[in-house]
């Protein structure tokens, strides 16, 4: 009589394919139940979280005082995103040729508005196209005219992982990213007005 003690006590070993096929079912399921809305309300809550307010912060630091002072940059908006053009200028915004004028008014509604409608999600494929180009000249502004030195530029693929632009603003180039390709999803204005068009 053979003794299957040993085959009574140990654990049964699930074949391979069993553990394929309960990860596929999970996580399908899990897609499933995530599609059309998790990934970009996602994406817009992170950005609210670590972007709305240091850039609704620096914008608002732009404007005039007053009570219409949103409708003109400060000299400090001038200052900030012209240095060098200013300097050149002693830091004369009347002084500046036509063009920078409006370079600076893009630049201070730019960095109000756009935010703003990507915490909505209104136009919110355009806006984060337009903060994907904002953060882009933004950095190319702080490395170019306001000398970032080698480590705040950081690079790709160092073992750094705290650099201020290669590090930083490529994640929130990333998030925005999301954006653009999967929109803001269905909690969102945009899911509302496309609902609410005629078919």
């Amino acid at each position: 009589m053979e003794d299957n003690s040993d085959e009574r006590t140990s654990k049964p070993v699930w074949p391979l394919g069993a553990v394929i096929r309960l990860h596929d079912t999970f996580f399908s399921g899990l897609q499933a139940a995530l599609a059309g809305w998790f990934t970009g309300l996602a994406a817009r809550v992170v950005f609210a979280s670590v972007l709305l307010l240091y850039y609704l912060n620096s914008s608002w630091g732009k404007f005039s005082d007053g009570i219409f002072g949103f409708l003109n940059p400060s000299s400090g908006a001038y200052v900030s995103i012209l240095p060098k053009v200013m300097e050149a200028n002693g830091y004369d915004e009347n002084a500046l040729a036509w063009p920078y004028d409006v370079i600076v008014y893009l630049g201070t509604w730019t960095e109000f508005v756009l935010p703003l409608l990507i915490v909505v999600g209104l136009f919110s494929r355009l806006a984060a196209l337009g903060m994907i180009f904002f953060v882009i000249v933004q950095s190319y502004v702080d490395v170019t005219q306001h000398g970032l030195d080698a480590k705040s530029i950081g690079a790709m693929f160092d073992r750094m992982p705290d650099a201020i632009i290669w590090d930083q603003r490529l994640l929130w180039v990333f998030v925005l990213v999301v954006i653009v390709v999967h929109g803001a999803g269905r909690l969102s204005l945009d899911h509302l007005l496309a609902r609410s068009r005629p078919k």
